[in-house]
């Protein structure tokens, strides 16, 4: 090679050297300012795929294209209609009603994605369903939150990401990294737009939500109330007493969970009683089975307001009293996060 082509193809390396190192460049600095890597995948199941939708639109991406659909005989049915190979997906999918069929289709989803060979798969789970199954309540019982949590490990997730937990000890039944989110900075937001803060007191409807409670009064500066109850049968509960000054105050009634809906109506029935000027409640997850929606309806409760964790049924959405906010937001600064490998916990603390 003559040496004046030497130097060219010499020049010409050069500025391919030079071009790799300003894109090696320019995606340092997008990890540095959080944005999105290039390969992420938002993939919805079918128990809540409005928040879905919702999270794409945060995260300014498409929802990928697959197939969830069932047989004849009810077999669940999982095709991904496009490439995800060497992609961070994750999926969308609470465990709620019904909590079989929506689990099963989980597990499913995450096989597919790992036999299409996807990078990284974690499991957005906005509601973990069987959280209220965390330990042996008497003899020759299971622990099905620990079932669960080995049937998604097993399944081929590399991560979890989910939201106020039942029990914080559920991430340690995960053997793979799992983030616990809170809706406390959703609700604190509520809160402030809607109340002075100086009237309001914050009050665990039972013992065992002490700490939530007192978590959400510190972030706005408030005082603690704690509404003792004794459950004489399974599905009903007895208030037998507040702990805590509510006379002449708002109280705002604080819980992870809503099912039957007979505690907060009797604990809303009590503060009352006691003085409390009104009663609102703040709750993460809305299961409200049964005839829940008509019992709070009809109930002491000036206001519920629920996340859309789980997808709010017709009922939820009519009535009168009962209030959604959108944790979407939340879960795609989560998931962006994630994929950017920064941190999760300086979203709370």
């Amino acid at each position: 090679m003559p040496p004046q082509d030497v130097v060219k193809e010499s020049s010409k390396r050069g500025q391919r050297a030079a071009t790799l190192s300003a894109e090696e460049t320019q995606a340092a600095s997008a990890r540095v300012k959080g944005q999105r890597p290039p390969k992420i995948k938002i993939l919805a199941g079918n128990s809540n795929r409005p928040l879905a939708e919702a999270i794409a639109t945060c995260l300014n991406l498409p929802l990928t294209r697959a197939t969830v659909r069932r047989f004849a005989d009810m077999e669940i049915f999982v095709e991904i209609q496009e490439n995800v190979r060497g992609e961070d997906v994750f999926i969308i999918q609470s465990t709620s009603f019904p909590a079989n069929d929506n689990l099963m289709e989980l597990l499913i989803i995450i096989d597919a994605l790992k036999r299409a060979s996807a990078k990284r798969i974690t499991a957005v789970l906005p509601y973990f369903g069987y959280a209220r199954q965390d330990r042996k309540p008497g003899p020759r019982t299971p622990i099905s939150a620990k079932l669960v949590a080995n049937l998604i490990d097993k399944a081929g997730a590399d991560r979890v990401l989910t939201l106020d937990l039942h029990a914080a000890q559920i991430q340690g039944f995960f053997d793979i990294p799992t983030d616990n989110l809170f809706a406390a900075p959703v609700m604190v937001r509520d809160l402030e737009e809607r109340f002075k803060l100086d009237d309001l007191v914050v009050v665990s409807p039972d013992v065992g939500g002490v700490v939530r409670a007192r978590g959400l009064a510190k972030r706005i500066g408030a005082s603690l109330a704690i509404v003792d109850k004794r459950r004489e049968r399974a599905g009903e509960s007895e208030v037998m007493n507040v702990i805590g000054e509510v006379d002449g105050k708002r109280c705002i009634l604080i819980d992870d969970i809503v099912d039957s809906g007979g505690t907060l109506c009797n604990a809303a029935e009590a503060l009352l009683a006691k003085g409390a000027i009104e009663v609102m409640a703040y709750l993460t997850h809305g299961v409200l089975s049964g005839g829940a929606v008509s019992r709070i309806a009809a109930s002491a409760l000036k206001t519920l307001v629920i996340t859309d964790s789980i997808q709010p049924t017709e009922a939820v959405r009519v009535a009168s009293n009962i209030r959604v906010l959108s944790i979407a937001p939340l879960m795609a600064e989560a998931i962006k996060r994630t994929a950017n490998e920064q941190s999760v916990s300086s979203l709370f603390y």
